[in-house]
């Protein structure tokens, strides 16, 4: 085990240099120029030449890309984010007030997806091709096909319309204002933690069902063990393992709908801040929010890797 997680962190330098790398440059070949908004003014006139090379200075945008790119990623090093181009203010302050929001909502995700998802895959294998089971599978299939954003813009909608309601707005964090937290959060989390549960719910389904066919299933039924014993420490611990890797596979997708919901919901978290930086070129804010998501995924898949030697012990990292 130690041998693997050494190795293991040490692939995670060239996978964020690859990272830091990647956002830089594809930042900087995107069209449009932070300098030239700001000093734009929000106006559609015409920009002094001067002015916008004035401002481009003071951003530090017009030297090298990578004198730019080493300089960086050497106060990274040194735990300093740099400040937003567009306000000024540190981004790690605001990343520190806003993350709180937004993980938030990636855990009540999950909670939802495996709550949700656990029971209808186990109940669909345990009984395949009954009714259970079509109403799971197409549940699962609908909850797959309908975008999240979609989903979001139908409850908002049908909120307003026939019951007058709509999500409260601001900064509210759940150890603060634990009731206006929840009304605000429970519906972006229960939308994408609904694509999670279809996930969930089709590949437990496939897995128990193979599970369920071992030999080993067969002789814990045969020695007369209940059947709830046989359906969760034989079957379910082993099915497990493969449901674990496609969710930790979805960790992405789960980002990319809490960035979408955000939006959709004007939540002020991580999501609302990167769509903020992107469509304001705020370079060093959005490089900063995709090597925090790289940061995570990287963290998440890690102990994936570990919590399998868990449901199975016949696995060792070697």
């Amino acid at each position: 085990m130690q041998t693997f997680l050494i190795r293991r962190f040490l692939l995670i330098v060239p996978t964020l240099l690859g990272a830091t790398l990647l956002v830089f440059l594809i930042m900087r070949i995107v069209p449009g120029d932070i300098a030239y908004l700001l000093v734009q003014g929000g106006g559609e006139g015409k920009v002094d030449p001067a002015a916008l090379a004035n401002m481009r200075h003071e951003l530090g945008i017009d030297r090298p890309v990578a004198v730019q790119y080493l300089a960086w990623v050497g106060n990274i090093l040194k735990g300093d984010l740099g400040n937003s181009m567009r306000t000024g203010h540190p981004i790690m302050e605001e990343i520190t007030r806003r993350l709180p929001l937004t993980a938030q909502i990636a855990l009540m995700s999950v909670f939802f997806g495996f709550i949700g998802g656990l029971p209808l895959g186990i109940i669909s294998a345990l009984k395949q091709n009954s009714g259970a089971d079509y109403i799971s599978r197409l549940l699962s299939i609908f909850f797959l096909a309908f975008p999240s954003f979609w989903l979001g813009l139908i409850v908002l909608l049908v909120g307003m319309k026939f019951f007058d309601w709509s999500p409260p707005l601001g900064y509210n964090v759940l150890w603060e204002k634990p009731v206006t937290n929840l009304q605000q959060l429970i519906f972006p989390s229960a939308i994408i933690g609904s694509h999670l549960m279809a996930i969930v719910a089709r590949m437990t389904r496939s897995s128990m069902l193979e599970v369920l066919r071992e030999d080993y299933v067969r002789t814990a039924r045969a020695k007369g063990l209940a059947e709830a014993t046989v359906i969760t420490r034989h079957a379910m611990r082993n099915a497990m393992i493969p449901v674990i890797t496609i969710v930790s596979l979805q960790v992405g997708g789960l980002m990319g709908g809490a960035v979408v919901m955000e939006t959709v919901f004007s939540v002020p978290g991580i999501g609302a801040y990167l769509i903020e930086a992107i469509q304001f070129r705020d370079y060093t804010v959005t490089q900063a929010l995709v090597l925090l998501f790289a940061l995570i995924f990287i963290a998440i898949d890690l102990l994936v890797d570990v919590s399998y030697g868990w449901f199975d012990p016949r696995i060792s990292h070697v």
